[in-house]
Protein backbone atom coordinates (compact mmCIF):
# COMPACT_ATOMS: atom_id res chain seq x y z
CA UNK A 1 0.00 0.00 0.00
CA UNK A 2 1.18 3.47 -1.13
CA UNK A 3 1.33 6.52 1.10
CA UNK A 4 0.94 9.94 0.14
CA UNK A 5 4.10 12.24 0.43
CA UNK A 6 2.46 14.33 3.56
CA UNK A 7 1.45 10.76 4.97
CA UNK A 8 4.86 9.11 4.95
CA UNK A 9 6.15 12.46 6.32
CA UNK A 10 4.12 12.16 9.22
CA UNK A 11 4.93 8.83 9.80
CA UNK A 12 8.67 9.34 9.63
CA UNK A 13 8.02 11.99 12.07
CA UNK A 14 6.86 9.93 14.13
CA UNK A 15 9.77 7.98 15.13
CA UNK A 16 11.99 11.65 15.44
CA UNK A 17 13.22 12.17 11.62
CA UNK A 18 13.22 15.73 10.83
CA UNK A 19 11.23 16.67 8.29
CA UNK A 20 10.33 19.47 5.38
CA UNK A 21 7.00 20.50 7.39
CA UNK A 22 3.88 21.33 5.58
CA UNK A 23 0.09 21.26 5.92
CA UNK A 24 -2.10 19.45 3.33
CA UNK A 25 -4.89 21.02 1.59
CA UNK A 26 -7.80 20.12 -0.75
CA UNK A 27 -8.84 24.47 -1.89
CA UNK A 28 -6.21 27.02 -2.94
CA UNK A 29 -8.28 28.99 0.06
CA UNK A 30 -7.16 25.86 2.42
CA UNK A 31 -3.60 26.56 0.71
CA UNK A 32 -3.91 30.12 1.97
CA UNK A 33 -4.89 29.26 5.42
CA UNK A 34 -2.26 26.36 5.56
CA UNK A 35 0.87 28.58 4.29
CA UNK A 36 -0.53 31.75 6.80
CA UNK A 37 -0.30 28.63 9.58
CA UNK A 38 3.08 27.35 8.57
CA UNK A 39 4.94 30.97 8.77
CA UNK A 40 3.42 31.78 12.28
CA UNK A 41 4.88 28.28 13.22
CA UNK A 42 7.97 28.31 10.97
CA UNK A 43 8.67 31.78 9.87
CA UNK A 44 8.94 30.72 6.69
CA UNK A 45 8.73 33.51 3.77
CA UNK A 46 7.97 31.38 0.77
CA UNK A 47 6.23 27.95 0.55
CA UNK A 48 6.31 24.86 -1.72
CA UNK A 49 2.84 23.77 -3.34
CA UNK A 50 3.39 20.11 -3.98
CA UNK A 51 0.79 17.88 -5.83
CA UNK A 52 -0.16 14.71 -3.83
CA UNK A 53 -0.28 11.63 -5.97
CA UNK A 54 1.31 8.33 -5.66
CA UNK A 55 3.48 9.06 -8.73
CA UNK A 56 7.48 10.19 -8.71
CA UNK A 57 8.82 13.06 -11.37
CA UNK A 58 5.54 15.48 -9.99
CA UNK A 59 7.72 18.46 -10.53
CA UNK A 60 8.97 17.63 -14.19
CA UNK A 61 4.91 17.37 -14.92
CA UNK A 62 4.54 20.94 -13.10
CA UNK A 63 3.37 19.08 -9.99
CA UNK A 64 5.86 20.65 -7.62
CA UNK A 65 6.12 24.96 -8.04
CA UNK A 66 7.22 27.70 -5.08
CA UNK A 67 5.15 30.48 -3.90
CA UNK A 68 6.66 33.97 -3.04
CA UNK A 69 3.56 35.16 -1.64
CA UNK A 70 0.29 34.31 -0.86
CA UNK A 71 -1.31 35.46 -3.92
CA UNK A 72 1.08 32.86 -5.43
CA UNK A 73 -0.29 29.85 -2.99
CA UNK A 74 -3.88 30.84 -3.98
CA UNK A 75 -3.30 30.68 -7.77
CA UNK A 76 -0.35 27.99 -8.04
CA UNK A 77 -3.02 25.51 -5.46
CA UNK A 78 -5.64 26.36 -7.63
CA UNK A 79 -4.07 24.96 -10.76
CA UNK A 80 -2.69 21.80 -9.32
CA UNK A 81 -5.68 21.09 -7.40
CA UNK A 82 -7.86 19.35 -10.18
CA UNK A 83 -5.39 18.84 -12.49
CA UNK A 84 -4.15 15.44 -14.86
CA UNK A 85 -1.05 15.51 -13.63
CA UNK A 86 1.24 13.38 -16.24
CA UNK A 87 4.52 12.17 -14.92
CA UNK A 88 7.12 9.94 -16.21
CA UNK A 89 5.64 7.33 -13.85
CA UNK A 90 1.84 7.97 -15.24
CA UNK A 91 -0.20 6.94 -17.96
CA UNK A 92 -0.98 9.40 -21.05
CA UNK A 93 -4.20 10.50 -19.31
CA UNK A 94 -2.41 10.99 -15.58
CA UNK A 95 -3.71 11.17 -12.28
CA UNK A 96 -5.93 13.74 -11.02
CA UNK A 97 -4.83 15.81 -7.91
CA UNK A 98 -7.49 16.11 -5.56
CA UNK A 99 -4.92 18.16 -2.69
CA UNK A 100 -1.44 19.89 -2.54
CA UNK A 101 1.05 20.07 0.28
CA UNK A 102 1.59 23.77 1.49
CA UNK A 103 5.33 22.82 2.37
CA UNK A 104 8.02 25.37 4.26
CA UNK A 105 10.76 26.78 2.09
CA UNK A 106 13.95 24.58 3.67
CA UNK A 107 16.72 26.22 0.96
CA UNK A 108 16.93 29.34 3.51
CA UNK A 109 20.55 31.03 2.90
CA UNK A 110 23.26 30.48 5.54
CA UNK A 111 26.70 29.40 6.50
CA UNK A 112 26.94 26.76 4.39
CA UNK A 113 25.56 25.44 0.64
CA UNK A 114 22.61 23.52 0.70
CA UNK A 115 23.31 19.72 -0.61
CA UNK A 116 20.70 16.79 -1.30
CA UNK A 117 21.27 13.04 -1.18
CA UNK A 118 19.35 9.85 -1.84
CA UNK A 119 18.28 7.92 0.61
CA UNK A 120 15.94 4.37 0.40
CA UNK A 121 15.34 1.47 2.84
CA UNK A 122 14.45 -1.92 1.19
CA UNK A 123 14.74 -5.71 0.98
CA UNK A 124 17.53 -7.13 -0.70
CA UNK A 125 16.05 -10.32 -1.65
CA UNK A 126 18.83 -11.80 -3.18
CA UNK A 127 20.71 -11.57 0.58
CA UNK A 128 17.53 -11.96 2.70
CA UNK A 129 18.64 -8.70 4.55
CA UNK A 130 17.17 -5.07 4.84
CA UNK A 131 19.33 -2.56 2.76
CA UNK A 132 20.39 1.13 2.95
CA UNK A 133 20.70 2.27 -0.59
CA UNK A 134 22.08 5.99 -0.72
CA UNK A 135 24.12 8.85 -2.97
CA UNK A 136 25.33 12.10 -2.73
CA UNK A 137 23.05 12.58 -5.86
CA UNK A 138 20.21 13.46 -4.32
CA UNK A 139 17.28 15.21 -6.37
CA UNK A 140 17.92 13.05 -9.48
CA UNK A 141 16.33 9.48 -10.87
CA UNK A 142 18.47 7.38 -9.04
CA UNK A 143 18.35 4.66 -12.22
CA UNK A 144 19.81 7.62 -13.76
CA UNK A 145 22.68 7.63 -11.03
CA UNK A 146 23.08 3.61 -11.16
CA UNK A 147 23.44 3.50 -15.22
CA UNK A 148 25.57 6.94 -15.59
CA UNK A 149 28.05 6.59 -12.39
CA UNK A 150 27.09 4.13 -10.49
CA UNK A 151 30.48 4.11 -8.35
CA UNK A 152 28.43 7.48 -6.79
CA UNK A 153 25.91 4.31 -5.06
CA UNK A 154 26.45 3.21 -1.71
CA UNK A 155 24.26 -0.01 -0.09
CA UNK A 156 25.03 -0.74 3.62
CA UNK A 157 23.17 -4.05 4.18
CA UNK A 158 21.71 -4.85 7.71
CA UNK A 159 21.32 -8.53 9.23
CA UNK A 160 18.22 -7.89 10.54
CA UNK A 161 18.63 -10.00 13.70
CA UNK A 162 21.16 -7.62 14.77
CA UNK A 163 19.13 -4.53 13.22
CA UNK A 164 21.49 -1.37 12.45
CA UNK A 165 24.45 -1.16 14.61
CA UNK A 166 26.46 2.22 15.17
CA UNK A 167 29.31 1.69 12.99
CA UNK A 168 26.69 1.31 9.85
CA UNK A 169 25.20 4.45 10.29
CA UNK A 170 28.27 6.21 10.92
CA UNK A 171 29.23 4.95 7.60
CA UNK A 172 26.77 5.98 5.44
CA UNK A 173 27.77 9.90 6.94
CA UNK A 174 31.24 9.41 6.28
CA UNK A 175 30.71 8.17 2.72
CA UNK A 176 28.13 11.11 1.87
CA UNK A 177 31.04 13.79 2.74
CA UNK A 178 29.81 14.81 6.11
CA UNK A 179 31.81 15.93 8.90
CA UNK A 180 31.08 17.84 12.46
CA UNK A 181 27.26 18.14 13.02
CA UNK A 182 26.03 17.47 9.63
CA UNK A 183 27.83 14.00 10.32
CA UNK A 184 26.33 13.75 13.96
CA UNK A 185 22.90 15.16 12.27
CA UNK A 186 23.00 12.37 9.46
CA UNK A 187 23.92 9.00 11.67
CA UNK A 188 20.69 10.23 14.17
CA UNK A 189 18.38 10.68 11.03
CA UNK A 190 19.64 7.06 9.40
CA UNK A 191 18.88 5.36 12.70
CA UNK A 192 15.74 7.18 12.88
CA UNK A 193 14.89 6.18 9.37
CA UNK A 194 15.59 2.74 9.69
CA UNK A 195 13.63 2.30 12.77
CA UNK A 196 10.64 3.66 10.78
CA UNK A 197 11.04 1.22 8.67
CA UNK A 198 11.13 -1.99 10.48
CA UNK A 199 8.60 -0.93 13.23
CA UNK A 200 5.77 -0.06 10.49
CA UNK A 201 6.37 -3.35 7.86
CA UNK A 202 7.57 -0.97 5.36
CA UNK A 203 8.46 -2.61 2.23
CA UNK A 204 10.09 0.72 0.94
CA UNK A 205 11.20 3.89 2.38
CA UNK A 206 12.81 5.99 -0.26
CA UNK A 207 13.80 9.89 0.41
CA UNK A 208 14.67 12.01 -2.52
CA UNK A 209 15.79 14.47 -1.39
CA UNK A 210 17.65 14.09 2.23
CA UNK A 211 18.68 17.62 2.52
CA UNK A 212 21.72 18.97 4.61
CA UNK A 213 20.25 22.57 4.92
CA UNK A 214 22.72 25.67 5.46
CA UNK A 215 23.14 25.27 8.97
CA UNK A 216 23.46 21.31 8.82
CA UNK A 217 20.55 20.31 9.86
CA UNK A 218 19.33 16.83 7.98
CA UNK A 219 15.68 16.36 6.78
CA UNK A 220 13.54 14.27 4.52
CA UNK A 221 12.23 17.07 1.64
CA UNK A 222 10.67 13.88 0.16
CA UNK A 223 9.28 10.61 1.16
CA UNK A 224 7.95 7.93 -0.91
CA UNK A 225 6.47 4.94 1.27
CA UNK A 226 5.20 1.48 0.71
CA UNK A 227 3.97 -0.44 3.10
CA UNK A 228 3.36 -4.00 2.86
CA UNK A 229 -0.08 -5.04 2.79
CA UNK A 230 -0.07 -8.58 4.17
CA UNK A 231 1.14 -6.60 7.58
CA UNK A 232 -1.82 -3.86 7.58
CA UNK A 233 -3.54 -6.06 10.23
CA UNK A 234 -1.21 -5.45 12.61
CA UNK A 235 -1.36 -1.65 11.67
CA UNK A 236 -5.03 -0.31 11.63
CA UNK A 237 -3.77 3.50 11.71
CA UNK A 238 -2.01 3.23 8.76
CA UNK A 239 -4.39 0.93 7.12
CA UNK A 240 -6.43 4.21 7.30
CA UNK A 241 -4.44 5.77 5.26
CA UNK A 242 -5.00 3.90 2.06
CA UNK A 243 -6.51 6.35 -0.80
CA UNK A 244 -8.52 4.28 -3.11
CA UNK A 245 -8.50 7.24 -5.62
CA UNK A 246 -5.32 6.61 -6.33
CA UNK A 247 -5.69 3.17 -6.70
CA UNK A 248 -6.90 0.75 -10.20
CA UNK A 249 -10.50 1.10 -9.58
CA UNK A 250 -10.82 -2.29 -10.90
CA UNK A 251 -8.42 -3.73 -8.54
CA UNK A 252 -10.20 -2.18 -5.85
CA UNK A 253 -13.03 -3.39 -6.42
CA UNK A 254 -11.75 -6.80 -6.83
CA UNK A 255 -10.43 -6.79 -4.15
CA UNK A 256 -13.55 -6.41 -2.00
CA UNK A 257 -14.92 -9.29 -3.35
CA UNK A 258 -11.80 -11.12 -2.46
CA UNK A 259 -10.37 -12.06 -6.10
CA UNK A 260 -6.51 -11.69 -6.15
CA UNK A 261 -6.67 -9.53 -9.89
CA UNK A 262 -3.95 -7.49 -10.82
CA UNK A 263 -4.74 -5.04 -14.28
CA UNK A 264 -2.12 -5.72 -17.29
CA UNK A 265 -2.10 -4.42 -20.92
CA UNK A 266 -3.70 -7.68 -22.83
CA UNK A 267 -6.04 -8.86 -24.99
CA UNK A 268 -6.72 -12.30 -23.10
CA UNK A 269 -8.56 -12.67 -19.54
CA UNK A 270 -7.41 -15.22 -17.17
CA UNK A 271 -9.06 -16.61 -14.82
CA UNK A 272 -7.22 -19.31 -12.56
CA UNK A 273 -6.95 -20.86 -9.16
CA UNK A 274 -3.80 -20.67 -7.50
CA UNK A 275 -0.76 -18.19 -8.09
CA UNK A 276 1.62 -20.37 -9.75
CA UNK A 277 -1.38 -21.85 -12.18
CA UNK A 278 -2.05 -18.48 -12.93
CA UNK A 279 1.86 -17.38 -14.05
CA UNK A 280 1.73 -20.30 -16.18
CA UNK A 281 -1.09 -19.31 -17.85
CA UNK A 282 0.43 -16.30 -18.58
CA UNK A 283 3.19 -18.13 -20.38
CA UNK A 284 0.49 -20.07 -22.41
CA UNK A 285 -1.29 -16.84 -23.69
CA UNK A 286 2.33 -15.50 -24.77
CA UNK A 287 3.08 -18.52 -26.33
CA UNK A 288 -0.22 -18.57 -28.04
CA UNK A 289 0.58 -15.44 -29.60
CA UNK A 290 -1.92 -13.52 -27.14
CA UNK A 291 -1.13 -11.24 -24.12
CA UNK A 292 -2.64 -11.85 -20.95
CA UNK A 293 -4.62 -8.76 -20.11
CA UNK A 294 -4.64 -9.81 -16.19
CA UNK A 295 -3.66 -11.67 -13.69
CA UNK A 296 -7.13 -13.21 -11.68
CA UNK A 297 -6.77 -16.16 -8.76
CA UNK A 298 -10.04 -16.93 -7.80
CA UNK A 299 -8.92 -19.44 -5.02
CA UNK A 300 -10.30 -22.28 -4.09
CA UNK A 301 -13.68 -21.92 -3.90
CA UNK A 302 -14.88 -20.94 -7.16
CA UNK A 303 -18.29 -21.82 -7.41
CA UNK A 304 -20.62 -19.54 -9.78
CA UNK A 305 -21.19 -16.47 -7.41
CA UNK A 306 -17.45 -15.93 -7.47
CA UNK A 307 -17.20 -17.19 -11.08
CA UNK A 308 -20.20 -14.67 -12.19
CA UNK A 309 -17.91 -11.91 -10.26
CA UNK A 310 -15.00 -13.04 -11.91
CA UNK A 311 -16.14 -12.38 -15.13
CA UNK A 312 -17.84 -8.97 -14.67
CA UNK A 313 -14.63 -7.79 -13.24
CA UNK A 314 -12.81 -9.39 -16.46
CA UNK A 315 -15.06 -8.06 -19.06
CA UNK A 316 -14.93 -4.09 -17.38
CA UNK A 317 -11.43 -4.27 -19.68
CA UNK A 318 -12.61 -3.50 -23.16
CA UNK A 319 -9.49 -4.70 -24.63
CA UNK A 320 -10.27 -8.35 -24.11
CA UNK A 321 -10.91 -10.28 -26.67
CA UNK A 322 -11.31 -13.72 -25.34
CA UNK A 323 -11.06 -15.39 -21.34
CA UNK A 324 -9.37 -18.33 -20.32
CA UNK A 325 -10.43 -20.69 -17.59
CA UNK A 326 -8.32 -23.03 -16.34
CA UNK A 327 -8.71 -25.09 -13.18
CA UNK A 328 -6.77 -27.19 -12.00
CA UNK A 329 -9.07 -29.56 -9.21
CA UNK A 330 -7.21 -30.38 -6.30
CA UNK A 331 -9.35 -28.86 -3.77
CA UNK A 332 -12.37 -27.84 -5.49
CA UNK A 333 -14.40 -30.43 -8.06
CA UNK A 334 -13.93 -29.96 -11.57
CA UNK A 335 -17.34 -30.43 -12.01
CA UNK A 336 -18.22 -28.19 -9.30
CA UNK A 337 -16.50 -25.30 -11.73
CA UNK A 338 -17.76 -26.31 -14.79
CA UNK A 339 -21.18 -25.89 -13.26
CA UNK A 340 -20.38 -22.50 -11.97
CA UNK A 341 -19.38 -21.27 -15.34
CA UNK A 342 -22.41 -22.76 -16.94
CA UNK A 343 -24.68 -20.68 -14.17
CA UNK A 344 -22.78 -17.61 -14.18
CA UNK A 345 -22.38 -17.58 -18.10
CA UNK A 346 -26.56 -18.23 -17.75
CA UNK A 347 -27.11 -15.67 -15.16
CA UNK A 348 -25.23 -12.96 -17.32
CA UNK A 349 -26.96 -13.55 -20.62
CA UNK A 350 -24.89 -12.75 -23.58
CA UNK A 351 -20.57 -13.02 -23.22
CA UNK A 352 -19.69 -11.33 -26.31
CA UNK A 353 -16.28 -13.30 -26.51
CA UNK A 354 -14.92 -16.44 -26.80
CA UNK A 355 -14.26 -18.54 -23.17
CA UNK A 356 -11.98 -21.29 -23.17
CA UNK A 357 -12.49 -23.50 -20.15
CA UNK A 358 -9.72 -26.01 -19.19
CA UNK A 359 -10.10 -28.32 -16.49
CA UNK A 360 -7.81 -30.58 -14.93
CA UNK A 361 -8.13 -32.75 -11.95
CA UNK A 362 -11.20 -34.60 -9.91
CA UNK A 363 -13.87 -35.47 -12.28
CA UNK A 364 -12.36 -32.94 -14.92
CA UNK A 365 -14.06 -35.77 -17.35
CA UNK A 366 -17.68 -35.17 -15.87
CA UNK A 367 -16.99 -31.44 -16.26
CA UNK A 368 -15.73 -31.44 -20.09
CA UNK A 369 -19.18 -33.48 -20.53
CA UNK A 370 -20.88 -30.45 -18.60
CA UNK A 371 -19.26 -27.82 -20.96
CA UNK A 372 -19.75 -29.67 -23.85
CA UNK A 373 -23.36 -30.32 -23.50
CA UNK A 374 -24.32 -26.81 -22.26
CA UNK A 375 -25.50 -25.29 -25.56
CA UNK A 376 -23.18 -22.56 -24.73
CA UNK A 377 -20.34 -20.76 -26.66
CA UNK A 378 -17.95 -22.16 -24.40
CA UNK A 379 -14.91 -24.26 -25.57
CA UNK A 380 -13.52 -27.07 -23.50
CA UNK A 381 -10.40 -28.77 -23.13
CA UNK A 382 -8.09 -30.63 -20.67
CA UNK A 383 -4.67 -30.35 -21.79
CA UNK A 384 -2.41 -27.38 -22.05
CA UNK A 385 -1.46 -27.27 -25.13
CA UNK A 386 -5.00 -28.05 -26.35
CA UNK A 387 -6.23 -24.58 -24.26
CA UNK A 388 -3.00 -22.78 -25.86
CA UNK A 389 -4.25 -24.26 -29.83
CA UNK A 390 -8.15 -22.83 -29.10
CA UNK A 391 -6.63 -19.78 -27.62
CA UNK A 392 -4.48 -19.04 -30.83
CA UNK A 393 -7.58 -19.82 -32.76
CA UNK A 394 -9.98 -17.36 -31.51
CA UNK A 395 -7.27 -14.45 -31.73
CA UNK A 396 -6.66 -15.68 -35.45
Amino acid sequence: MNLHEYQGKELLSSFGVRIQRGIVAQTADEAVAAAKKLTEDTGTGWHVIKAQVHAGGRGKGGGVKLAKNLDEVKDIAGQIIGMNLVTPQTSAEGKKVHQVLVAEDVYYPGDNKPEEYYMSVLLNRGTGKNMIMYSTEGGMDIETVAEETPHLIFTEEIDPALGLLGFQARRVAFNLGLSGTAFKEMTKFVSALYTAYVKSDASLFEINPVLKTSDDKIMAVDSKVTLDGNALFRHKDLAALRDKREENPIEVEAGELGLNYVDLDGNVGCMVNGAGLAMATMDLIKQAGGEPANFLDVGGTADAARVEAAFKIILKDPAVKAILINIFGGIVRCDRVAQGVIDAYTNMGNINVPIIVRLQGTNADIAKELIDNSGLDVLSATEFQEAADKVQNVLS
